[in-house]
């Protein structure tokens, strides 16, 4: 066991081993933290910016750093001669999300890690940013959420629905804000536009059945926001 620790603990670049086997468990190991990584992005992932090669994409540049730290080895000429052909590599991949950043950096930090046979920091890193993206994902860290949506609401007769309404939106809503009217003549009513914060989001279409259901309710509509977005 105390091997094992010490083999995972090689904190000492100089006394690192850059034999085969020590080649093939480097890349192995980059391999899995890499599936880590991009597990615990795709698992936590919100929103229309998706990629399943940027995912892959994750384990892969795992992988290609831990095999560009053995190339380098000790030999600070090679470092100098691989940093100059990458330079002549442009990326022009334009990342939409700055989370998207922080798994490509974590990427290159794993794979720099195990490439250089510092085993144990790569995997506690792997696992730190596991526990600490769950942790964000869980708690909706971040987010202001108190608002859900716009509601609007054409009243035929606003004295008589306007009452009754306000207590619909009273017993479904948390927050309520009104954001403008408009006055159509007496006629046509007039229509009212809020701001919502329901107590429950799966119970909106309860809230649009009762409304409609309201004498003098000529138009119910719902808009709700993405959990990414704030209103």
């Amino acid at each position: 066991m105390e091997r094992l620790i010490d083999s995972l603990d090689a904190t000492n670049p100089m006394l690192a081993d850059y034999s085969f086997g020590s080649a093939v468990l480097s890349l192995l190991l980059a391999f899995v933290l890499g599936q880590v990584i991009a597990w615990t992005y795709s698992s936590t992932h919100s929103g229309l910016s998706y990629s399943r090669s940027f995912t892959q994409s994750l384990v892969l540049m795992t992988v290609v750093v831990s095999l560009v730290m053995f190339v380098i080895g000790n030999n600070i000429i090679t470092a100098f001669g691989l940093l100059g052909a990458l330079a002549l590599i442009r990326f022009r991949n334009v990342l939409k999300d700055t989370r998207d950043t922080v798994f490509v950096f974590m990427s290159l930090v794993v794979g720099m890690a195990v490439g250089s046979q510092r085993f144990m920091i790569a995997i506690l890193g792997t696992v730190a940013l596991l526990l600490v993206v769950l942790y964000l994902n869980l708690t909706s860290f971040g987010t202001l959420g108190r608002f859900d949506g716009y509601l609007t609401l054409r009243l035929g007769a606003p004295e008589r629905a306007g009452a009754e309404s306000s207590r619909l939106l009273q017993r479904f809503c948390r927050a309520v804000k009104q954001v403008s009217t408009r006055q159509a003549g007496d006629e046509l009513g007039a229509e009212f536009v809020y701001q919502i914060g329901l107590r429950d989001r799966d119970r909106s279409a309860e809230l649009i059945g009762e409304l409609k259901r309201l004498e003098g309710v000529q138009h119910v509509s719902l808009v709700l926001r993405s959990e990414l977005s704030e209103v």
